[in-house]
């Protein structure tokens, strides 16, 4: 089990509009790497240097979490309340696939 993983998951809507679970760093880097270029913003990068840093040991895991559930509602992709979808709706990061336009 990953030391990285976060107190509270955050669920967001990546690719085709599927709820995709960030349960850690990891994965949370692993979405905000993967991001389209022309969907990218200034909370994307503040949140990807902190998932970054997060991994190196300079901050903290949940301040990890919290800069990606800043990046995910300024986005309009934050699900507001992942425990309402059932586990069989959403799929982990590792599996996203983007869709581009």
């Amino acid at each position: 089990m990953s030391a990285l993983r976060f107190d509270e998951r955050v669920y967001v809507v990546a690719g085709i509009g599927v709820p995709v679970e960030i349960d850690s760093v990891e994965r949370a880097y692993a979405l905000l790497d993967d991001w389209p270029l022309w969907r990218r913003n200034s909370a994307h990068a503040v949140a990807l240097n902190a998932c970054r840093a997060a991994l190196t040991g300079e901050v903290d895991v949940e301040t990890a979490r919290a800069t990606l559930a800043a990046f995910a509602r300024r986005s309009n992709v934050l699900v507001d309340d992942g425990a309402a979808i059932p586990p069989s709706v959403y799929r982990p990061a590792a599996n996203v696939v983007e869709m581009h336009p």
